[in-house]
């Protein structure tokens, strides 16, 4: 089932996933351009690292993965980017699927 995600909500999952220090996240993260967020996707300890579009948080099948990580974490997301709780498959299957629209 998707969730609503408003503006407000989606720019306080951003602002939360990159407040862990003081520094600003272009510098913590060099390699993730203005417009990308980073994510963590996986089931167990070793979690791989994506940097999807912010224009994801608004579609049905990535909000589902939003979902299950609310679920789990809460919004208190331990790698600190967005963790997701799914395997690497189902996150590239929905995201792919993203990528053609």
């Amino acid at each position: 089932m998707a969730i609503g995600l408003s503006d407000n909500l989606a720019k306080q999952i951003l602002r939360r996933s990159g407040s862990s220090s003081s520094k600003s996240s272009s510098s913590r993260y060099p390699d993730v351009p203005k417009g990308y967020l980073v994510v963590y996707v996986g089931e167990t300890h070793s979690k791989k690292r994506f940097v999807v579009p912010v224009s994801y948080l608004k579609q049905p099948s990535f909000q589902d993965l939003l979902s299950m990580a609310e679920e789990e974490f809460g919004y208190d997301h331990p790698m600190g980017g967005l963790t997701i709780p799914c395997c690497e498959e189902t996150f590239i299957s929905a995201t792919s699927n993203l990528s053609r629209s």
